[in-house]
Protein backbone atom coordinates (compact mmCIF):
# COMPACT_ATOMS: atom_id res chain seq x y z
CA UNK A 1 0.00 0.00 0.00
CA UNK A 2 2.77 2.00 1.07
CA UNK A 3 4.41 2.14 -2.50
CA UNK A 4 1.19 3.36 -4.20
CA UNK A 5 0.53 6.21 -1.66
CA UNK A 6 3.91 8.03 -2.43
CA UNK A 7 3.85 7.22 -6.04
CA UNK A 8 0.32 9.21 -6.51
CA UNK A 9 1.52 11.86 -4.56
CA UNK A 10 4.92 12.36 -6.45
CA UNK A 11 3.86 10.71 -9.09
CA UNK A 12 6.46 10.44 -12.23
CA UNK A 13 8.04 13.68 -11.32
CA UNK A 14 9.87 12.08 -8.46
CA UNK A 15 12.83 9.58 -9.82
CA UNK A 16 15.50 8.19 -8.11
CA UNK A 17 18.52 5.62 -8.56
CA UNK A 18 17.90 2.18 -8.64
CA UNK A 19 20.05 0.15 -8.28
CA UNK A 20 22.61 2.46 -6.50
CA UNK A 21 25.77 3.64 -8.74
CA UNK A 22 24.16 2.37 -12.45
CA UNK A 23 22.81 5.62 -13.30
CA UNK A 24 19.23 4.16 -13.94
CA UNK A 25 16.95 6.43 -13.02
CA UNK A 26 13.10 4.73 -11.93
CA UNK A 27 9.67 6.53 -10.34
CA UNK A 28 8.47 5.12 -6.59
CA UNK A 29 6.43 2.78 -8.77
CA UNK A 30 9.07 1.15 -10.82
CA UNK A 31 11.52 0.57 -7.82
CA UNK A 32 8.90 -0.74 -5.77
CA UNK A 33 7.99 -3.41 -8.75
CA UNK A 34 12.03 -4.01 -8.77
CA UNK A 35 12.29 -4.70 -5.37
CA UNK A 36 9.22 -6.66 -5.32
CA UNK A 37 11.09 -9.10 -8.53
CA UNK A 38 13.66 -9.25 -6.41
CA UNK A 39 12.25 -10.17 -3.47
CA UNK A 40 9.89 -13.01 -4.69
CA UNK A 41 12.86 -14.25 -7.19
CA UNK A 42 14.20 -16.38 -4.12
CA UNK A 43 11.06 -18.28 -3.67
CA UNK A 44 10.32 -18.83 -7.60
CA UNK A 45 11.86 -21.22 -9.72
CA UNK A 46 14.97 -20.36 -11.84
CA UNK A 47 15.46 -21.60 -15.05
CA UNK A 48 16.41 -25.07 -14.02
CA UNK A 49 13.56 -25.78 -11.92
CA UNK A 50 15.15 -24.66 -8.49
CA UNK A 51 13.88 -22.44 -5.74
CA UNK A 52 17.22 -20.52 -4.13
CA UNK A 53 15.17 -20.52 -1.16
CA UNK A 54 16.04 -24.13 -0.70
CA UNK A 55 19.74 -23.92 -1.81
CA UNK A 56 21.35 -27.09 -2.29
CA UNK A 57 18.61 -29.90 0.01
CA UNK A 58 17.93 -32.25 -2.81
CA UNK A 59 14.81 -33.13 -0.61
CA UNK A 60 13.20 -29.39 -1.53
CA UNK A 61 14.95 -29.19 -4.86
CA UNK A 62 13.14 -32.77 -6.26
CA UNK A 63 11.55 -34.79 -4.49
CA UNK A 64 7.37 -34.71 -5.64
CA UNK A 65 6.65 -34.91 -2.56
CA UNK A 66 8.78 -31.89 -1.05
CA UNK A 67 9.44 -29.49 -4.15
CA UNK A 68 6.11 -27.74 -3.96
CA UNK A 69 6.83 -26.83 -0.29
CA UNK A 70 7.39 -22.90 0.35
CA UNK A 71 9.09 -22.43 3.88
CA UNK A 72 9.26 -19.07 5.18
CA UNK A 73 12.09 -19.09 7.40
CA UNK A 74 12.91 -16.57 9.81
CA UNK A 75 15.52 -15.28 7.93
CA UNK A 76 17.74 -15.98 4.70
CA UNK A 77 21.41 -16.33 3.62
CA UNK A 78 22.57 -12.54 1.81
CA UNK A 79 24.96 -13.92 -1.01
CA UNK A 80 22.98 -17.27 -1.84
CA UNK A 81 19.35 -16.34 -0.60
CA UNK A 82 19.05 -20.12 1.32
CA UNK A 83 16.13 -20.55 4.19
CA UNK A 84 18.42 -20.27 7.22
CA UNK A 85 17.32 -20.00 11.10
CA UNK A 86 13.50 -21.21 11.79
CA UNK A 87 11.46 -22.85 9.27
CA UNK A 88 8.23 -22.42 11.25
CA UNK A 89 7.38 -18.69 10.88
CA UNK A 90 4.33 -17.10 9.97
CA UNK A 91 5.77 -13.63 10.85
CA UNK A 92 7.37 -11.41 8.48
CA UNK A 93 8.42 -13.88 5.97
CA UNK A 94 4.82 -14.34 5.11
CA UNK A 95 4.08 -10.75 3.79
CA UNK A 96 6.02 -12.22 0.73
CA UNK A 97 2.99 -13.96 -0.38
CA UNK A 98 1.64 -10.39 -1.18
CA UNK A 99 4.50 -9.57 -3.53
CA UNK A 100 4.22 -12.94 -5.39
CA UNK A 101 0.59 -12.32 -5.89
CA UNK A 102 1.24 -8.89 -7.21
CA UNK A 103 4.04 -9.96 -9.66
CA UNK A 104 1.56 -13.43 -10.47
CA UNK A 105 -1.16 -10.28 -11.41
CA UNK A 106 1.43 -8.54 -13.47
CA UNK A 107 1.79 -11.40 -15.24
CA UNK A 108 -1.32 -11.88 -16.09
CA UNK A 109 -1.92 -8.73 -17.08
CA UNK A 110 1.23 -8.44 -19.39
CA UNK A 111 -0.31 -11.73 -21.16
CA UNK A 112 -3.29 -10.57 -21.69
CA UNK A 113 -2.58 -7.65 -23.24
CA UNK A 114 0.00 -9.52 -25.44
CA UNK A 115 -3.04 -11.34 -26.97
Amino acid sequence: MFKWTYHRFYGDSWKIECSTRNGQMMTLIEVSREINQRLTKIFLHDEQGRRVCHGDDIRFQKDPHWCDLLLFDEYFHGDNGQELGASHQTGWTTLIIRNISDIAMMRVKNNANEK
